[in-house]
């Protein structure tokens, strides 16, 4: 919710700086995103006087002028025709900058120094339906005098601070500037007050000209009319525009305008119809049939169904109740006698309605929070009062009024000596019902009873009481105490120490940890090339998704790794290194009737400085840190996600814990990655089976190492794996560790070999190892590494 700080004028007195207003908004409750400056992207630009205009010695369409700006006088030259001595225009001085990213330099113009410029109405990001005095072509010439040398967005006004709040969901009355004024006068100690609203109208009754009909008072406990003759469609007042447009709302004309304008003001939105073009001059509130279609004045075509509530005339919707209009019935330059609509919808219905028609207005938006039935006469007054004062028609006599609704105000016991030991505080009575009373609360002194004010639907309860009091009182006066009560010792189970422990190995191993959501969308199917019948596609669906993009539960959590991957690789960040521990669901029969499975999966993807050896490193390490041994990595052709040749899984016995590997060249294109990247996805379920995280202690070894290195050639499709057996297998006992330090193909390597070098490490528990010890067991490792794989020692 945007509000420019102006507005508050027309409620209160108030004089403070943005960042000072803002700071003390957000410790009162009413938390403030940003501040932005209307003109921010104009400066240096300023009033100046022309005193003389000479034609340019060198050039037939341009002119010499001096220029007074206050301080000094500037020689400006200028191919401007409409410009005279005398006129007071704006003048962007050297280094000034204009919108667009423009930037004004002194400079020389055919031979003869210029030292800025003479702006036009479009040089300065302004239009004439703000600014109708502006030439057509030219320079903006200003309507009077103004001080030499005032900046000209003072003049033009263009210095207003916006404050862009975020209006939380529980608090839909701050959606309006009168809310934010309220908050604001509490916040600031000022005294707060509605304007009356008067409304002139005619002798004419408007009962005469319409009538409404609501058939779903469930879904609409209120709907106000009024109606407006003699309508003359125009542009809004520029105070009005500015208004709307500070706010980011689009001036369309005065009537649409004040429509936008109240739903600002007081938070309930409205609409206006053209009642010429309203069949047999009524509104008819109803559900809509199944295969109903609108037009709204998006131009769209909406097809509706019976769970949606529509504005109807006598034969077809003229809008969808909460959310749009329909270009049937809509407000055009010949209407001349127009109905105004305040009504008053169930936010669920609108939610769901907009959900389903995939349209977000800032009417729905306000409706879904649920707004206060009794502010919809207000609100529609309010617009027929700007109606009159605009001269945009004649307001008819009466309120089509239908309602429905009977809120029971809710009454809360105030009990400060309960707030005051709930908040831990020692505040007055006095001051807590002076609190309350500023935010509309009604205080009964003598029952000591709260009655709470039907725009705050959020108040429900006394904690809600000392919420309030609490949040204006100040938080940051509330004294710190120190913690009393008993403690209880706790402690992590085992589940949540095994997850604890692969954090901290990837971590280490310079990964980073990631969550995301456990909703996705259908085609992530398609993107990493999972095939049509796979059990994958088997998924728990959404009923009410927020979109398409998160309609299903996923079954695969590499979807969500490759997309975290891809922002980062679009955001030219070089080297990436990821991880997460997240849920998948996977359902035990379809239709879904039952709570699906959920099963954690270590997830691992990396690109950069890496390649499949790093990814197998880490997975190595992680099971090494959880006590799993005996393990083979064995190659994967299988899997449509992966390269098939740079792909393998982890097999304990005939478990298969995790897969991992290169990604398929084809889904990297699917998610925009222009380069190798790898991932793994292990289950945490089956980790926690195997894993054996006891510590066990063995004495130090008494006897040196001895270590030695191989380096071999074998054929391209002997395993890594292979070649460790053959080195276990005939090292016998002294064997104590056998690391893979280097694969090389090139030149000097034979077509369909590769070259591998390991590090070897030997160790007696009972004697140092002689050179003789050793080389007899080295030369049977070459032995069999020959006979068993026809390895061939460089």
């Amino acid at each position: 919710m945007k509000m420019p700080m102006s507005w508050l004028n027309d409620y209160m007195n108030i004089d403070i700086t943005p960042e000072k207003y803002s700071s003390a908004m957000t410790m009162s409750g009413s938390k403030v995103e940003g501040i932005e400056r209307t003109g921010e992207d104009i400066q240096n630009v300023v009033v100046g006087k022309i005193l003389t205009v000479e034609k340019h010695p060198n050039a037939d369409r341009l002119q010499v002028c001096q220029v007074d700006v206050g301080d000094e006088v500037l020689q400006i030259v200028t191919g401007a025709t409409n410009i005279k001595v005398g006129d007071y225009v704006p003048i962007a001085k050297h280094e000034a900058k204009l919108p667009g990213d423009i930037t004004i330099k002194k400079g020389k113009l055919r031979g003869v120094e210029s030292n800025g410029m003479m702006c036009s109405i479009e040089e300065l990001g302004l239009s004439r339906e703000d600014y109708p005095n502006a030439p057509e072509h030219g320079i903006f010439v200003l309507d009077k005098e103004y001080p030499l040398g005032k900046d000209i967005r003072e003049v033009l006004g263009l210095n207003e601070n916006i404050i862009e709040f975020e209006i939380t969901s529980n608090r839909p009355d701050c959606l309006s500037i009168i809310g934010l004024a309220r908050e604001t006068a509490v916040t600031f100690d000022k005294e707060f007050k509605i304007p009356e609203v008067y409304v002139q109208e005619t002798e004419e009754e408007a009962s005469k000209y319409a009538s409404v009909e609501v058939m779903d008072a469930d879904l609409c406990p209120r709907f106000a009319a009024r109606v407006v003759k003699n309508v003359r469609i125009q542009p809004s007042p520029k105070w009005m525009r500015d208004r709307l447009k500070a706010c980011g709302i689009r001036p369309i004309n005065n009537i649409v305008d004040i429509t936008n304008y109240v739903m600002l003001e007081y938070g309930q939105p409205m609409h206006a119809y053209d009642l010429k073009l309203l069949k047999g001059n009524k509104i008819i509130v109803r559900r809509a049939e199944d295969g109903e279609v609108i037009r709204t004045l998006d131009e769209q075509e909406r097809k509706l169904d019976s769970s949606m509530l529509v504005i109807a005339d006598a034969e077809e919707p003229v809008g969808v109740a909460g959310v749009m209009g329909g270009a049937n019935s809509e407000i055009r330059p010949d209407t001349t006698i127009i109905l105004f609509e305040s009504a008053n919808f169930l936010g669920s219905s609108v939610r769901m309605t907009a959900k389903k028609l995939g349209m977000r207005t800032e009417a729905s938006s306000r409706f879904e929070k649920g707004l206060d039935v009794n502010n919809v006469v207000p609100a529609l007054n309010r617009a027929c009062q700007l109606v009159v004062e605009l001269g945009a028609g004649e307001v008819l006599k009466g309120i089509i009024d239908v309602n429905n609704s009977n809120p029971v105000p809710v009454r809360i016991p105030l009990r400060p000596e309960k707030i005051n030991s709930f908040l831990g505080t020692r505040i007055s009575a006095q001051y807590m019902v002076e609190i309350l009373t500023k935010l509309g609360f009604e205080v009964d002194m003598e029952n000591m009873m709260v009655t709470v004010p039907s725009f705050r639907p959020d108040v429900e309860a006394e904690a809600d009481l000392a919420e309030e009091i609490a949040r204006i009182y100040g938080y940051d006066k509330i004294e710190s105490t120190l913690l009393s009560g008993n403690t209880t010792l706790g402690g992590k189970n085992y589940k949540q120490k095994l997850e604890d422990r692969i954090k901290s190995c990837l971590i280490a191993q310079g990964l980073s940890e990631i969550t995301t959501y456990s909703f996705t969308s259908p085609r992530v199917f398609d993107s990493i090339r999972i095939t049509q019948d796979s059990e994958l596609r088997k998924v728990v669906t959404i009923s009410n998704p927020l979109g398409e993009e998160n309609s299903i539960m996923r079954t695969t959590t590499l979807p969500s790794m490759l997309e975290v991957m891809s922002r980062n690789y679009n955001h030219r960040v070089e080297q990436v290194r990821l991880f997460e521990l997240g849920n998948i669901y996977i359902p035990k029969a379809l239709p879904v009737q039952e709570l699906p499975e959920e099963k954690i999966i270590v997830t691992l993807g990396m690109y950069g400085d890496c390649d499949f050896y790093d990814l197998k490193g880490t997975v190595e390490e992680l099971l090494y840190v959880l006590g799993i041994h005996q393990y083979e990595i064995v190659p994967e052709k299988d899997n449509p996600s992966f390269h098939p040749g740079r792909t393998a899984k982890v097999l304990k016995g005939k478990v298969e814990l995790g897969v991992l590997g290169e990604v398929h060249p084809d889904v990297l294109d699917n998610y925009d990655i222009g380069v190798r990247a790898y991932a793994a996805m292990l289950d945490f379920n089956l980790l926690m089976e195997n894993a054996n995280v006891e510590v066990q202690y063995t004495p130090l070894p008494k006897y040196p190492a001895v270590t030695r290195d191989i380096a071999m050639l074998v054929r391209d499709d002997v395993l890594a794996k292979q070649i460790e057996d053959a080195i276990k297998k005939y090292s016998g006992k002294l064997l104590e560790d056998c690391k893979l330090f280097d694969v090389y193909k090139g030149k000097q390597i034979p077509e369909g070999m590769k070259s591998v070098a390991y590090s070897i490490t030997f160790r007696s528990s009972d004697k140092t190892l002689t050179d003789e010890d050793v080389q007899k067991v080295f030369n049977k490792i070459v032995d069999g590494l020959r006979n068993d794989l026809g390895a061939q020692l460089r």
